[in-house]
């Protein structure tokens, strides 16, 4: 048995010389990995085969076959090591799948580099102007989809960057700016520009209604897009119970210039028809805002409108904050709407022959024309940016002759009142002024008659 084996062996190494033992060391060193490795093994069996000698007198035989599942699972690994240990033994279907894989990749790559960031769908990446221009500049065949797409994304950061950053003081050199680009073909871009600024900002809703009325008196068909994308937004957000969005498009709405009065009339009855506190609150700041324009135009409107106004505050249960906004809105009407004016100061940039107004009631079917938004090819491209450039050229020089006429005629005003001081400092000085009002003897006769009165 192993037992006696290791008694035999353990009582020849004692009786060995220390020379003898350190020569059997050696020799077992230098034997080949091979055979070191089968010797561990049988080691390995050896000692199992011992635990298998006390197991099987303890537990019954239940240790031999755990012992024979680790040996089975110690074969196993050491085969598959043994398989895969060299590059040379590893399957070829491993290996024309790996070098098919590695294919795939270098293709998906080329075809990435091959597409050009401009033409996605998205836009690509941010490219610095500079680098666009110089692209552009690059491209011979302006028709060609490559130019065509650079100059929309230029067009589209142009408008965007002009749009946000407007305000009173500086609007009339925005409007020059714009007017340098494209904004017949860029129309869908500036109106949701607009409209997406003026919701993020509804402090400056005065400022963009002038823009909107500045281009509407240049392009009618912009300020008529503008318009029906408003009456759009006010109805989805009137069918949702969406109040911010009621908001925002009433307060673009009641400024514009081109919106007709039976519009605002039209909104202010649809809100008052079923009231509620939210609709009430909408109607009260479309009518401080509207009141004093609808007052001028159309005053048996707003006296209707007032009418429904105190029918809700006397018959409705509606809450106490409510009440108390209809009341504030009757006293903002009888101090004749002094605080809110129909234009704001600095903000009137637009005679009243040049507006144009656009009859649309608010129940018809508009168009958006969303496909405005978003980019597509041109064949006369270069036609239609030569037609622009003319019609360019007239509104500025149109713009800069006003500009020269009003200056002349302020210059001549100013050359005339001159001319009469002039003209009134010779005559103070050759003629005496004689005082033919009789105040005196007026004064005299009304102290007269109080005293007498008295």
């Amino acid at each position: 048995s192993s037992h006696d084996r290791r008694e035999n062996h353990s009582s020849r190494h004692e009786s060995l010389s220390p020379e003898d033992r350190l020569m059997e060391r050696d020799r077992s060193r230098s034997r080949s990995p091979r055979k070191r490795r089968y010797s561990d093994d049988s080691r390995y069996d050896e000692e199992y085969s011992r635990r298998e000698y006390y197991d099987d007198r303890t537990s019954d035989g239940r240790g031999r076959d755990r012992h024979y599942e680790r040996w089975e699972d110690r074969e196993h690994d050491r085969r598959k090591q043994r398989r895969y240990s060299s590059p040379d033994r590893r399957s070829p279907e491993r290996s024309t799948g790996q070098s098919s894989l590695a294919h795939d990749e270098t293709t998906s790559k080329k075809k990435k580099e091959e597409v050009d960031p401009i033409l996605t769908r998205t836009g690509g990446a941010y490219i610095p102007p500079a680098k666009l221009r110089m692209m552009q500049e690059q491209i011979t065949d302006k028709n060609s989809l490559a130019y065509q797409r650079m100059s929309w994304e230029a067009l589209k950061k142009s408008i965007n960057g002009l749009v946000n950053k407007v305000n009173v003081s500086n609007i009339e050199n925005i409007i020059h700016e714009l007017l340098q680009e494209n904004i017949v073909r860029g129309r869908g871009l500036l109106s949701r520009s607009i409209l997406q600024a003026q919701s993020a900002s509804p402090i400056f809703t005065h400022v963009y209604a002038a823009l909107v009325a500045i281009i509407n008196s240049k392009f009618p068909n912009i300020g008529e897009l503008i318009l029906k994308r408003l009456i759009l937004n006010f109805r989805k957000g009137y069918r949702r119970n969406d109040k911010c969005t009621i908001l925002h498009s009433n307060s673009l709405l009641i400024l514009l210039s081109q919106a007709h009065e039976v519009l605002c009339l039209e909104m202010l009855t649809l809100l008052l028809e079923r009231p509620t506190d939210d609709s009430i609150e909408v109607a009260i700041g479309f009518i401080k805002e509207s009141g004093l324009k609808l007052t001028e135009v159309s005053p048996r409107g707003i006296n209707a409108i007032f009418d429904r106004l105190r029918h809700i505050l006397h018959e409705s249960k509606i809450d106490m904050r409510v009440q108390y906004m209809i009341e504030v809105m009757f006293a903002v009407r009888k101090d004749g709407f002094k605080d809110h004016p129909i234009i704001p100061e600095g903000l009137d940039l637009v005679e009243e022959e040049d507006q144009f107004t656009h009859m649309l009631p608010l129940e018809d079917d508009y168009n958006p024309e969303d496909v405005l938004n978003v980019f597509k090819m041109d064949p006369n491209f270069m036609e239609n940016e030569e037609k622009y450039k003319m019609l360019k050229k007239e509104i500025l020089d149109e713009g800069d002759t006003e500009s020269e006429g009003n200056q002349e005629a302020g210059s001549s005003e100013e050359d005339e009142d001159d001319d009469e001081e002039e003209d009134e400092d010779g005559k103070c000085q050759k003629v005496t002024v004689h005082d033919k009002t009789e105040i005196n003897l007026v004064s005299f006769r009304r102290t007269i008659y109080l005293a007498i009165q008295s």
